[in-house]
């Protein structure tokens, strides 16, 4: 009996009790298609649209059609990959269509790979799931199903992008002639592999594209994502990851701009308290509940290299952000400069009343928590160190700080820092440009560092008042 996908579909939903909308029905319409037009084909959709799902089922569908294809699952990662193969197994052991596929023996039924019950004797499975890095030669598939392939720590740089290109590439020798290739996902970078243009990675390629939004400013997913729900995102996610990742529109991380104009700015210092064995810290009247303080270290002496760090941003209950003190090292040409820097660290923790200190490790900065914590110590500190290592791209990374923050205009800053090189640096701000952007990278590490949220407790005489404990 001939099933169509879509009716394949709703047969799955209604078991699982699940309604179809209607962009799963226009993906329905759109894979089939090109499964029986065997065209290379490319799906965008937006953020938790349930693209992957679809895609399972498009791949349980496959297999009942036709028992003897071959389906390869790529993904950026093999436990990425495997949680695909997990759900067309799942699929295929539930629906009431396929369940007669599932062997008998145990061996054919891997968590990574699986072989369904098939007339012809192949030598590759019925579904393969393979990481990026994976070796491939030898394989043969009549469908492969590219999952995800572009994530951050696949294109953050032009090399990752270019090594990304040429294992994709890979595939070409893989898919059996009359195949098909598939592309699933939503663009990471301006020079995104979903670029189906005469001189894109997929020229040629088919494309289905569906943003959050439809053509008439609706969504395509009212039940899930109304028009408040989906502002809700836009302000948490800020506007260039929005873009690319619910309106699939590759952002050019070189248009990005700091802008100055959506600070708030206060003239207040903290005011600390310990009354009735409690803590409390206010800035501008507003008590805050959670702090992170970042120190990015260099060693290079005034105006000749990078700038030595370190920053503090408070946050209160209602999600904003409080920018108070940030600190460029003055840096002695000594045998000290390490041990120098860690106390100027600790005068820094003390005014500010801060319990932790993240310090970035890359490079020069892998011996000095050690430092910091001797230093710490000897001047009776109670303050954590926390190690950091970076793998985000510097421009990237800033990027994704303030984004979001600035433009809901949740970031306030303390009037005395206009004198800094930071607000400078901030209004200058090129990703790649040759300026200074130490102050900034600092500020960035500490809006992506969670403030530390504590629950409410009382204390008693023995310990000592942590402001960030309160009661009501």
């Amino acid at each position: 009996m001939i099933v169509d996908f879509i009716e394949f579909v709703w047969i799955w939903n209604q078991t699982q009790n699940l309604s179809t909308p209607q962009h799963h029905r226009r993906m329905c319409r759109y894979l089939k298609d090109a499964w029986d037009e065997k065209r290379s084909a490319l799906l965008m959709a937006f953020r938790n649209s349930g693209k992957s799902t679809i895609v399972g089922l498009f791949c349980a569908w496959i297999l009942r059609e036709n028992p003897n294809t071959r389906i390869l699952i790529m993904s950026a990662d093999y436990e990425l990959a495997k949680k695909m193969v997990r759900n067309i197994k799942r699929i295929i052991e539930r629906h009431p269509l396929t369940k007669h596929l599932k062997p008998p023996q145990k061996d054919q039924w891997a968590s990574d790979r699986f072989t369904v019950c098939r007339g012809q004797e192949l030598r590759d499975p019925s579904v393969l799931a393979r990481g990026l890095g994976a070796n491939i030669t030898g394989s043969r598939a009549d469908l492969i199903v590219c999952d995800d392939v572009e994530v951050p720590k696949t294109c953050e740089t032009s090399t990752k992008r270019e090594d990304l290109r040429q294992k994709l590439s890979e595939l070409d020798f893989v898919l059996v002639p009359g195949g098909m290739i598939l592309y699933v996902g939503t663009p990471h970078t301006y020079e995104t592999i979903y670029d189906i243009s005469p001189s894109g990675f997929l020229s040629g390629f088919d494309v289905l594209k569906l943003p959050i939004y439809k053509r008439d400013g609706q969504s395509w997913w009212p039940e899930r994502f109304s028009l408040s729900k989906i502002e809700a995102i836009k302000k948490r996610s800020g506007p260039a990851k929005f873009a690319s990742q619910m309106l699939l529109e590759p952002c050019r991380i070189t248009d990005g701009r700091l802008d100055v104009h959506k600070l708030h700015w206060y003239k207040e210092d903290i005011d600390y308290r310990e009354t009735n064995q409690t803590a409390e810290l206010r800035i501008n009247g507003k008590r805050m509940t959670g702090v992170s303080c970042f120190w990015d270290p260099a060693f290079g002496k005034k105006d000749k290299g990078d700038a030595s760090v370190i920053a503090c941003v408070f946050q209160d209950d209602e999600g904003y952000y409080y920018l108070h003190d940030i600190q460029y090292m003055t840096i002695q040409d000594t045998d000290t400069a390490a041990t120098d820097q860690c106390a100027q660290v600790a005068m820094f923790v003390l005014n500010n009343h801060l319990p932790a200190v993240h310090i970035e490790t890359n490079g020069i900065g892998k011996f000095l928590p050690e430092v910091l914590k001797r230093v710490f110590r000897e001047k009776g500190i109670r303050c954590a160190v926390i190690s950091e290592v970076s793998h985000a791209q510097k421009e990237q990374r800033i990027l994704d700080a303030f984004d979001a923050i600035l433009a809901n205009r949740a970031l306030k800053v303390r009037e005395n820092i206009k004198q800094t090189p930071f607000y400078r640096e901030m209004q200058e701000w090129i990703p790649f440009g040759k300026g200074h952007d130490d102050g900034v990278d600092a500020v960035a590490g500490c809006l992506l560092s969670v403030p530390v949220r504590l629950p409410k407790m009382i204390y008693t005489s023995k310990i000592k008042p942590d402001w960030r404990f309160f009661k009501e």
